[in-house]
């Protein structure tokens, strides 16, 4: 199913369509201030397998990032957080970026695996904000990749996401053209902030 939401006047019904699919264990595609991305609920063991098998990955393998809605809730998912880091955080989402830390204990547990790390998003993109504000909860999200595309890496027309993945996913959302740029990597495990993946993010650290 694909269903157009306008992301400057959002109709919360087709949210709430969203959101059923996401409660039941399905996988969604969804816009976001960089690349369209799929996930699922976080806290939903039959989402997080159907999405580490649409990655062909086993889901104790597997490197999902997880989308809230601000930072004001990350003490759930992350270990503390120190000052020079939370700064930096404040002043750089939401945005382009996707900061690596150190997991909060339940992490390990809901990905069946032994994860220290987990990649934290915020994108400045109001549909995916307005969802996961509505869910309660982060969304276990992976970039939706184009490996059909020698060229392009990711998908930038919702209409060529919809006949790709219309039978594979329980509901794609279409937020107008997305970029083919993916967001900027920092690892912020080690105390001081590295880039590891230049992307669409300008980071001045």
């Amino acid at each position: 199913m694909l269903v157009a939401i306008n992301p400057d006047n959002i109709d919360k019904r087709l949210i709430q369509q969203a959101l059923d699919s996401l409660k039941k264990g399905g996988v969604i595609i969804f816009p976001t201030d960089t690349v369209y991305a799929m996930g699922c609920d976080l806290y939903n063991k039959k989402g997080l397998n159907e999405l580490a098998r649409l990655k062909n990955v086993k889901l104790n393998k597997a490197n999902f990032s997880i989308i809230c809605s601000d930072i004001s809730n990350l003490s759930d998912y992350v270990k503390q957080i120190d000052r020079p880091i939370f700064k930096l955080l404040k002043q750089y989402l939401p945005g382009p970026f996707t900061f690596i830390l150190l997991a909060a204990n339940e992490i390990p547990k809901l990905f069946d695996s032994n994860k220290k790390e987990i990649g934290i998003r915020i994108p400045d993109n109001s549909i995916v904000l307005e969802l996961v504000r509505q869910l309660g909860n982060p969304i276990a999200t992976t970039s939706l990749h184009n490996e059909d595309d020698q060229i392009m890496d990711y998908f930038a027309d919702p209409y060529s996401i919809y006949e790709k993945y219309d039978e594979k996913v329980d509901f794609i959302i279409d937020g107008g053209y997305g970029r083919l740029e993916a967001s900027t990597i920092v690892d912020c495990t080690g105390g001081v902030p590295e880039i590891i993946r230049q992307g669409i993010g300008q980071l001045s650290l």
